[in-house]
């Protein structure tokens, strides 16, 4: 599901029926249920892209310094030389490395992970405090009636 999707979603399950109350009340834990599968799947999928990614950054770094077989480069579908012949230091691989686009193609799935993951928080932080909402309607109410 992506983030939008999510979003399109959590503009309905966040509207709070202010004519039932109740029924708002008692949606509370299945919308808990619903955004906290959500929030858990995010989070194991964001782990597993971070993993790629470290594992990722070692062949890079392998095939960077030369250290990486042939016949491994050759499975990756890696030129033979990373550096079309320049002689590059080794202070400036992570010029390379900032701009390999495996990795950043890895780090932007990562990067909208996390967006995702901090939306899903923020929405599970608003169904925490759902139930203080609705008590906080009701004794306005109860106030603007004069009880």
């Amino acid at each position: 599901m992506t983030l939008d999707e999510i979003k399109l979603q959590w503009e309905e399950d966040c509207k709070v029926d202010d004519i039932e109350l109740d029924k708002s009340s008692l949606e509370v834990p299945k919308l808990h249920a619903k955004y906290s599968d959500l929030l858990t799947s995010k989070i194991l999928l964001l782990k597993k892209y971070n993993q790629d990614y470290n594992e990722l950054l070692k062949y890079k770094w392998l095939w960077y310094t030369g250290k990486l077989d042939e016949d491994q480069i050759q499975e990756f579908g890696w030129q033979t030389d990373p550096f079309d012949g320049l002689k590059i230091m080794k202070n400036d691989f992570n010029y390379f490395f900032n701009a390999d686009k495996d990795l950043q193609t890895l780090k932007a799935k990562i990067d909208y992970l996390e967006v995702t993951v901090d939306f899903l928080k923020r929405c599970m932080d608003n169904i925490t405090w759902r139930h203080q909402t609705i008590k906080n309607t009701i004794e306005w109410r109860k106030f603007m009636a004069g009880q």
